[in-house]
């Protein structure tokens, strides 16, 4: 049986937060990096948050492996709440505690966990071997739980823009394989 690979990628730095947020020019540059980390790397299909941020992140990788991007509405970054939490980092660090918390206007991290993970349940379903798939840190850090329990609120504030992980679904391994 041959490996499954997804090389789950957070985006390149952006100017804010919201879904039209776009890339910084540290970002753009950033976006060339991801490219030629790629370059050798065999790519069947790329699967994006539709966020701006996200799409011009890999945008020179799809071009460069002259692919489509997919646009899945389900990568798109967890909703903590709905209000302007001035301790929102506190309650943040709770919802991985406690995964069914969930605040006003939110998601809990169960909600965005199981979201994000049918996607890689799809791709898992489907003949790639190896799939892009573009997301947020706190998206990110949930899916990686789901495949090490460990990985949580700390792996979170260590990630960094951008960041690869790889995760084999054949084997159900996980490694960070960004270094830049």
């Amino acid at each position: 049986m041959v490996d499954q690979k997804v090389y789950i990628v957070r985006h390149c730095e952006a100017e804010g937060q919201e879904p039209s947020s776009q890339l910084t020019e540290q970002g753009e540059i950033q976006a060339y990096r991801l490219r030629d980390f790629f370059s050798e790397q065999r790519v069947d299909q790329i699967i994006t948050s539709p966020f701006e941020r996200a799409i011009q992140s890999i945008m020179p990788t799809a071009q460069e492996h002259q692919l489509d991007l997919y646009i899945a509405d389900d990568l798109q970054e967890r909703k903590l709440s709905s209000e302007n939490l001035s301790d929102w980092m506190e309650r943040l660090e709770q919802t991985y505690q406690d995964f069914d918390l969930k605040f006003s206007g939110g998601e809990s991290s169960r909600e965005a966990a199981d979201r994000a993970v049918k996607v890689l349940t799809d791709i898992k379903l489907s003949q790639n071997k190896a799939t892009i798939v573009v997301s947020h840190g706190g998206l990110i850090s949930l899916i990686l739980n789901h495949f090490d329990p460990s990985f949580g609120f700390e792996g979170w504030k260590q990630l960094t823009n951008p960041d690869i992980y790889e995760i084999n679904l054949t084997r159900r391994e996980v490694k960070r394989i960004w270094d830049q």
